[in-house]
C-alpha cells in the first residue's frame, strides 16, 4: 500500500507541482489550501508525512505544527517557506519538525527528504515494535500469591544500587527477574549486559567479562571491550555464576570491591559504574561448604537475596501463562490464534513440569504447530506431554539425538499425520481438509515419511 503524503499549502502552483512529483514516485497524494484544511485533512486521513508551509492566511505553518503535534505527538511533518531564516528554521525543529525546506523548491531534494524522512519514520516504528515484543517476552505472567510476592520484591529491589542474588531451578525465569529488577531502576536507559557463565570455556571467561587488548594472546587480532566496560552505568547479570571457577571469582570480587579493572594483556585501570545481579541454580552455601565457590563473593553477591519459585509451586498461573506463549508463539510464527479448553488446561496443570517454564513454553509451541484444530484439548495436551508415544506412533523427545532439524522434523509430521488418519478412518480426504493441506500433498507426505496408510472405507 502506497504510503500518503499531505501537502498544506496556500499556492496552487506549489500544490500542483509538489503532488505531480511525489505521484510519480508512487506516493499517494493529498492537499489542503490552508492550516485549518490541513488539521482536517490529518484527522480524517492519517497521512505518514505532512509537507506544510508556514506563510498562510488564517493560521500559519508554525501554529499549525504546534496543534499537530499536540494532538498527534507522533506525526512527521517537513516545513516549508519562501522567507526563510535560521531563526524559522531553528524554531519549527524545537517544535518537532523533521526538517526543513526553502522555496523555490529542489525537486530532487525534495525527494530525497520525503524518502529519508518516511525511511526514518519506518525505523522508529519497527524499533517500537521490537522493544513491546522483547518486554512481551521477558514479562512476568502470573498474578498467583507468590508471583505478586515476587513482584514485590523486585519493585523494592529495583531502586537500589545494591547487589542481588537470585537464585532457583532450571527454567524457573531468573533471567525475567533480573531484566525486571533493571527495567524498573534508574538504570533502565543504560544498557543490560548478560552473561551465562557455564556457557563459556575457562580459558575465555576472563576476556569476555574485562575485555582484551589486540595481541594479548593468540587470535586477539583487535582490542574488545568486555561485558563490565559494555555495562558501565547500567546493570551486568552474571547467570550461572556458581559454575564460575574459583580464579576468575577471585577477579570479580576484585572488581565489585574496587569498581576497576585491566583488559586482558593491558595496563590501563578502567572504572566502571556496573550494578551485578548474579543467578545460579546451585545452593551457593553448600558450593562454598564443598570449597567451589568463595565465601567473600557469595557476601558480596547476596546482598538483595530473591529466590523464584518452580512452575508446579504456581499451578494456579498455568492458564494464564498458557494463554500468553499461545498469543506469542502465534505472532511469532505468523500463525492464526488458538486457545485451550478447559481440559486441555486441567492437562497443564496436572503435570509436574520437571523444566519449569522453559518447558511450558516450548510445550506450547508444539502444540500451536503441531495441533491442526483452533481449540487444544486434553488428550492433544497429554499426547505431547507422555514420554512414549501410543502404540505404533513414533515417539519425539527432546532427550532424542536427531541428526538433523529435518529428521526431528520429519518424526513430528509422521506421528501427527499417522494420528489423524487414525481419528479419521484412514480417509486421506477428511485428513487433508483438517491439516488443511491439498490432498496431492498429503498423498507426498505419506509416500516420503513411509506413514503406514490403510485402504480408505
Amino acid at each position: 500500500m502506497a504510503e500518503t503524503i499531505c501537502i498544506v499549502d496556500d499556492e496552487p502552483a506549489i500544490l500542483h507541482s509538489l503532488s505531480s512529483i511525489l505521484e510519480d514516485e508512487g506516493y499517494q497524494v493529498i492537499t489542503a489550501s490552508n492550516g485549518i484544511e490541513g488539521m482536517k485533512v490529518v484527522r480524517s486521513d492519517a497521512p505518514d508525512l505532512v509537507i506544510l508551509d508556514i506563510w498562510m492566511p488564517e493560521m500559519d505553518g508554525l501554529e499549525t505544527l504546534k496543534r499537530l503535534r499536540a494532538q498527534f505527538p507522533g506525526i512527521l511533518v517537513v516545513m516549508m517557506s519562501g522567507h526563510g531564516s535560521i531563526e524559522t528554521a531553528v524554531k519549527a525543529t524545537k517544535l518537532g519538525a523533521y526538517d526543513y525546506l526553502e522555496k523555490p523548491l529542489d525537486l530532487e531534494k525534495v525527494t530525497i527528504l520525503v524518502r529519508n524522512a518516511l525511511h526514518q519514520r519506518k525505523l522508529e516504528e519497527e524499533n517500537l515494535n521490537l522493544r513491546i515484543q522483547v518486554e512481551r517476552r521477558f514479562e512476568l505472567v502470573g498474578s498467583s500469591s507468590i508471583m505478586n510476592r515476587l513482584r514485590s520484591m523486585i519493585e523494592m529491589a529495583a531502586p537500589a544500587n545494591s547487589r542481588v542474588l537470585i537464585s532457583g531451578a532450571n527454567g524457573t525465569g531468573k533471567e525475567l527477574v533480573a531484566r525486571a529488577i533493571h527495567l524498573q531502576s534508574p538504570r533502565h536507559n543504560k544498557p543490560f549486559v548478560e552473561i551465562n557463565c557455564a556457557a563459556i570455556p575457562e580459558t575465555l571467561i576472563e576476556s569476555e567479562l574485562f575485555g582484551h587488548e589486540k595481541g594479548a594472546f593468540s587470535g586477539a587480532t583487535a582490542t574488545k571491550r568486555g561485558k563490565f566496560e559494555l555495562a558501565d552505568g547500567g546493570t551486568l547479570f552474571l547467570d550461572e555464576i556458581g559454575d564460575m571457577s574459583l580464579a576468575t571469582q577471585a577477579k570479580v570480587l576484585r572488581v565489585l570491591q574496587e569498581q576497576q579493572f585491566t583488559r586482558v594483556g593491558g595496563t590501563k585501570l578502567l572504572n566502571v559504574q556496573v550494578r551485578v545481579i548474579a543467578a545460579s541454580n546451585k545452593d551457593l552455601s553448600e558450593e562454598i561448604g564443598k570449597g567451589n565457590f568463595r565465601e567473600d563473593l557469595y557476601y558480596r553477591l547476596n546482598v538483595l537475596p530473591i529466590v523464584v519459585p518452580t512452575l508446579k509451586e504456581r499451578r494456579d498461573d498455568i492458564p494464564e501463562l498458557a494463554q500468553h506463549f499461545l498469543k506469542m508463539h502465534s505472532e511469532e510464527q505468523g500463525m492464526k490464534p488458538k486457545e485451550f479448553n478447559v481440559h486441555g488446561l486441567e492437562a497443564l496443570q496436572h503435570h509436574d513440569w520437571p523444566g519449569n517454564i522453559r518447558e511450558l513454553r516450548n510445550l506450547i509451541e508444539r502444540l500451536l504447530i503441531m495441533v491442526p484444530k483452533p481449540v487444544i484439548d486434553g488428550p492433544d495436551v497429554e499426547m505431547f506431554l507422555q514420554v512414549r508415544a501410543p502404540s505404533g506412533v513414533p515417539s519425539l523427545s527432546v532427550g532424542t539425538n536427531y541428526d538433523s532439524l529435518r529428521e526431528a522434523r520429519n518424526v513430528f509430521e509422521r506421528e501427527v499425520i499417522s494420528q489423524k488418519l487414525r481419528e479419521n478412518n484412514w480417509n486421506v480426504s477428511k485428513t487433508a481438509d483438517e491439516l488443511k493441506i491439498e490432498r496431492s500433498h498429503l498423498h507426498r507426505k505419506i509416500k516420503l515419511l513411509n506413514v503406514e496408510l490403510r485402504p480408505e472405507h
